[in-house]
């Protein structure tokens, strides 16, 4: 594969880290490069590890991981969407006023970040069958999801206020939007 054609797929694969990004970043209390990077670099590191997993996983099984992925990837994103749609209802409910997070756990962004990842496990499936550098491919998926999951938390900081209380149950419909794509793209239906 072609230095191109891994920066392109790489990109591809980031898309959904920087909508799941851009979602967290509306939900901060005006978050600073430092917290973008951290959601960035949780998201990469997550990102560059699933398509080596999917590698060795496809070298063994390739058939049973591509049956189910498209599946978990959608019960895991509805759920967190849901869960912050809830979760900003409750605050759009509430008289006074109430200060959004200055940042989201470990386990929040780690567990998105593996929701919006498991389509590069799949590609890591399909790489395994592929004459391609793993090691370089799976490196550049993680770049260009930390580039992007990082700039998506920098664009949230401007569109959190803007939407006020209502961010968060944007962030958690842009989660759900993401999962039913990844679900729909695989079962066969495209826009």
């Amino acid at each position: 594969m072609t230095f191109i054609a891994t920066l392109i797929l790489a990109l591809g694969m980031s898309m959904d880290a920087f909508a799941a990004a851009l979602g967290k970043g509306a939900t901060l209390h005006r978050p600073g490069f430092k917290e973008a990077l951290r959601t960035g670099l949780i998201f990469g590191s997550i990102e560059a590890l699933t398509p080596l997993i999917g590698w060795a996983l496809g070298l063994a099984a390739s058939r049973y991981i591509m049956a189910w992925d498209h599946w978990v990837a959608f019960a895991l994103l509805a759920f967190l969407g849901g869960r912050m749609m809830m979760e900003g209802f409750r605050q759009t409910a509430v008289a006074e006023p109430c200060e959004a997070p200055k940042s989201h756990g470990f386990v929040v962004l780690a567990t998105t970040a593996v929701a919006t990842s498991l389509d590069a496990l799949a590609v890591g499936v399909g790489l395994a069958f592929l004459q391609v550098n793993i090691i370089t491919t799976a490196l550049t998926i993680g770049a260009a999801t930390t580039v992007m999951a990082t700039t998506g938390v920098l664009v949230g900081r401007f569109i959190g206020p803007v939407l006020g209380k209502w961010a968060e149950v944007l962030g958690g419909l842009v989660l759900i939007a993401v999962g039913s794509t990844i679900l729909l793209q695989h079962l066969g239906y495209t826009a």
